[in-house]
């Protein structure tokens, strides 16, 4: 059944399968709608870190700021990010979320529950999902680790994506900007473009990537493009085989690949990912200061919007 629903001054085509009420189990999404901008636009941000619940550095402050600052600009937002082990449940508040919680994602033909939990920014009016897993997130709870070079990185980084990607799935929600911060958020594009491209969900989903000087020193494991491997992805539309050493560089080149547009999120990005970027064509924004940056992301997710539509 095909019917309009209607947002205030702005109208989008949608379709659902209904019985003359609205489904909660599917996605709505346009249709047809070539010169949206940015009102009411659906925001998914994908964050390695964030403030308070990791430690201060660019990239988790402006995963705590830009999210916020879109949000009262009157967009909707989701925003999800690792239950690292680290981060003290009691003290944030987090509680787990029953009805998305439960299923098993598949990784190296081994199951690996999800455990969605969910915390409140009350001073941001902003909600904050969490992935967890004992196997991938609560391991040396309490101690000091150094999660950029565990050796399961490679796991945890598809763990990670896939499991926000089923959790928008079980919400019904269909973002227009999906924004990855974080080289664990960088097999996204790569999901999104292939394994979920004909989901109702992302089908119209666009991706931005912005990249950080945040890096790991530990290659991943030389099985990793085995293991990525999900459904629609083949070998060859990954451009590194079995036995080859992912470093921080080839993971994000992977990024870029896939990506819509490419954002610099700190002034000492790798100049290699700034001409990959450059080379491969893709919109560009340049960085950006504090006082600047939720205008210059706000016109770009416009652009990244609009662009081959």
């Amino acid at each position: 059944m095909l019917r309009q629903l209607k947002f205030g001054r702005y109208s989008n085509f949608f379709y659902y399968l209904c019985n003359g009420n609205v489904r909660t189990d599917v996605c709505y999404y346009p249709l047809y709608n070539k010169e949206k901008v940015m009102s009411k636009t659906k925001v998914l941000f994908i964050a390695q870190e964030m403030m308070p619940y990791m430690p201060t550095n660019e990239l988790s402050k402006v995963c705590r700021e830009l999210p916020q600052n879109i949000q009262e600009r009157g967009h909707e937002i989701r925003v999800f990010m690792p239950k690292y082990g680290t981060i003290n449940e009691r003290r944030n508040q987090l509680h787990e979320v029953k009805r998305l919680s439960g299923m098993n994602l598949i990784i190296d033909d081994t199951d690996h529950p999800l455990i969605i939990k969910v915390a409140s920014i009350q001073s941001a009016r902003m909600q904050v999902y969490f992935t967890d897993n004992d196997d991938y997130f609560q391991r040396n709870i309490g101690m000091e680790i150094d999660e950029a070079n565990r050796e399961d990185n490679d796991e945890r980084s598809i763990f990670f994506v896939r499991s926000v990607m089923e959790t928008v799935k079980n919400f019904g929600w269909a973002p227009d900007i999906i924004h990855c911060h974080g080289w664990l958020s960088s097999l996204a594009p790569l999901y999104i473009k292939k394994s979920y491209a004909d989901d109702p969900c992302f089908r119209s989903s666009k991706v931005v990537v912005s990249l950080y000087e945040n890096n790991f020193t530990r290659p991943f494991d030389k099985r990793f493009a085995e293991k990525i491997i999900f459904r629609n992805i083949t070998p060859s539309d990954i451009p590194f085989t079995t036995g080859d050493e992912i470093d921080f560089i080839t993971l994000n080149k992977l990024a870029i690949d896939y990506a819509d547009g490419v954002a610099i999120g700190n002034e000492n990005v790798d100049p290699a990912l700034i001409d990959y970027a450059k080379e491969k064509g893709k919109l560009f924004l340049p960085y950006t200061s504090d006082e600047n940056r939720t205008d210059a992301y706000e016109q770009f997710y416009d652009q990244v919007w609009n662009n081959n539509q």
